[in-house]
């Protein structure tokens, strides 16, 4: 099994939506920073957020065990996309 790197590209928050559909005083997730780097497999790395894991770890697993050949998954909004690479990218959702 391989080791899967994580690397924290950025968090954002849509005030828009936030004001309307979340609780008062939301903001962008308080624990990841741009830069932040992790590696896991199967388990959530220390001091990785509980949302964004939920949101990623089927990736990861995925990556970890490798088809063989390189892949790519992405998960921004309404799908998943498999291009030549081996990485993923996604969002929480928090």
């Amino acid at each position: 099994m391989n080791k899967v790197r994580i690397t924290i590209l950025k968090t954002t928050l849509d005030s828009e939506l936030a004001g309307e559909y979340g609780i008062e005083g939301l903001g962008p997730c308080p624990m990841m920073r741009k830069g932040q780097v992790f590696y896991a497999d199967y388990a959530k790395p220390q001091g990785f957020c509980d949302e964004a894991w939920k949101a990623i770890y089927q990736y990861v697993f995925a990556l970890a065990h490798g088809p063989g050949r390189n892949c790519f998954i992405t998960a921004i909004g309404s799908g998943s996309q498999v291009l030549p690479s081996a990485a993923a990218m996604t969002g929480c959702g928090r």
